[in-house]
């Protein structure tokens, strides 16, 4: 069947080109966040009437890991959302559902959670336990992927009563939301080819991925059904372009933002998924210029984040003007209406403050060639806004070592945020991104209230940008390709791309 279609899709492309394919091209870059389906597309049936049986090819980098809290491929960490499961799931939205967890408990003072898990087997048979789940919590911690989530976890470990339980040093009123992390055997915490619980296991082979017949659960509706899912070798990411339009692949995920990234041509469909990524500028205190509060406050008008989403990420990014995920609960857009781009406020400010003509150097890391256009372009407004701007391009190392000791006035700085948007990293003084000055005693207070009621996110937001300190650009997004018809209910979110429901309840699972 696979050879076939790609002998019908090589004739379609034929006469794609000598049709004028590029126009249908151009429209097909634009994100939706749902599905683009043909209106009256029905699934496809056999000849008795009946649902056809799906089929589905998907790729991997075979000499990468497979293991999910080692892995930052995203080519890779596509497939793990059908092979493994946390204690809980978060959908597109950021709400969050339990997984692996049966029932919780939140102390009073919401600092200490304790989770009891379900009667959950690995795909081998083997019955989870909470050693495993305690297991793979700690190893997660020492991961690059996921470390930045333990940010105010203090304490894993046995309940006593059959469950786990997570201390931590401030209140948290959303722990679950960073618990979507996989959990693995315990003997397997470090193996590169590690079983899961979710519904389907790597052959030994490692060529395709198979539907376990013994699943501990149900979910209520999934978008993969297929008994068996055939993995092609990923190659470089045009061979997986290649790979995808002349249909041997059926669904490939892309990153728009990469300096690696191949553009699609063929017919598809198109979904853009939350990857967590920020970016913002970070300010010195040390600066001539950006010492001034008020000139730090009125940055965020010089930054025109829609033309710089639409002309650089092809939409796969978007627009943020508060220091959290639009597409999140925490992300107030009457707020973030008063920080929108005006460079005529910003070009005020300067004037009012003395500093027109002033020199300003910009610091950008050389590495990212995307990041480094954006940064030439936000530097083309600074200058019409009446600086004098010299942009300062290093990479590696050196780029981190001039944000330590304040060679600089502004840089471009981009991370991954926790899936509860939590800015501690940037304001605590032991925070992983308080660099170049940025730590702040009572910031780091407001971030504690917010993480202790989600309503003090407005307040955490508009301190941040009322006092400039930090300016927010944009979050970027992945690019998910997929057969058209094929997976028309898919909906990924942030690190689940295959994401479904097993049908469970937060507020049915907590105890009273």
């Amino acid at each position: 069947m696979k050879k076939i279609l790609a002998l019908w899709m090589t004739a379609l492309l034929l006469v794609s080109m000598l049709s004028g394919c590029n126009q249908q091209s151009e429209e097909a870059y634009v994100p939706t966040g749902d599905a683009l389906v043909m209106e009256g597309e029905e699934p496809t049936t056999d000849e008795s009437g009946e649902e056809a049986v799906q089929e589905l090819t998907l790729t991997y980098y075979k000499d990468r890991s497979m293991n999910p809290l080692l892995s930052t491929d995203f080519t890779n960490r596509a497939l793990f959302s059908l092979m493994y499961q946390g204690l809980f799931t978060v959908d597109r939205d950021y709400q969050t559902e339990p997984m692996l967890c049966k029932r919780y408990a939140v102390s009073e003072d919401m600092m200490t959670y304790t989770f009891y898990i379900d009667q959950a087997t690995f795909s081998d048979g083997s019955r989870l336990t909470t050693q495993d789940v305690i297991a793979s919590l700690e190893a997660a911690q020492e991961s690059n992927y996921y470390k930045g989530r333990f940010q105010h976890i203090t304490e894993i470990m046995p309940s006593g009563d059959g469950g786990v339980t997570i201390t931590l040093d401030t209140p948290c009123e959303n722990l679950p939301i960073l618990l979507d992390i996989p959990i693995l055997k315990t003997s397997q915490v470090d193996l590169e080819f590690p079983l899961g619980t979710g519904p389907y296991y790597l052959d030994v082979a490692g060529s395709r991925l198979v539907r376990r017949s013994n699943w501990w659960c149900e979910a209520e509706e999934m978008t993969v059904t297929a008994p068996v899912i055939d993995l092609l070798p990923a190659g470089t990411p045009n061979e997986i372009r290649d790979d995808f339009q002349f249909a041997q692949l059926d669904l490939v995920c892309a990153d728009p933002g990469s300096d690696h990234y191949a553009d699609y041509r063929s017919d598809y469909e198109l979904w853009d998924c939350e990857s967590g990524i920020f970016m913002y500028i970070g300010m010195s205190p040390q600066s001539e210029v950006f010492s001034v509060p008020e000139i730090r406050a009125a940055l965020t008008y010089a930054i025109n984040r829609d033309y710089i989403v639409d002309t650089y990420y092809r939409g796969f990014a978007r627009s943020a003007c508060l220091p959290a995920s639009p597409t999140s609960p925490y992300y107030s857009q009457s707020l973030a209406s008063r920080y929108e781009y005006d460079a005529a406020k910003f070009s005020q400010a300067i004037a009012n403050a003395g500093k027109f003509g002033t020199k300003i150097e910009f610091l950008v890391n050389s590495d990212d060639s995307l990041r480094l256009k954006v940064a030439k372009d936000i530097a083309q407004t600074l200058r019409e806004c009446g600086l004098d701007v010299e942009m300062k391009a290093v990479g590696g190392q050196l780029y981190r070592d001039c944000i330590w000791y304040y060679t600089y006035d502004i840089y471009l700085g981009q991370t991954k945020l926790s899936p509860n948007m939590d800015l501690s990293p940037f304001f605590s003084y032991t925070g992983e991104l308080s660099i170049g000055g940025m730590n702040n005693v009572a910031a780091a207070a407001l971030c504690n209230d917010a993480l202790a009621n989600h309503g003090n996110y407005y307040t955490l937001h508009k301190t941040v940008m009322d006092e400039g300190l930090l300016c927010p650009v944009l979050f970027r997004s992945y690019a998910i390709y997929g057969t058209r018809g094929l997976l028309t209910t898919l909906t990924p979110s942030r690190d689940t791309v295959f994401y479904y429901s097993i049908g469970k309840n937060m507020t049915e699972c907590l105890i009273q």
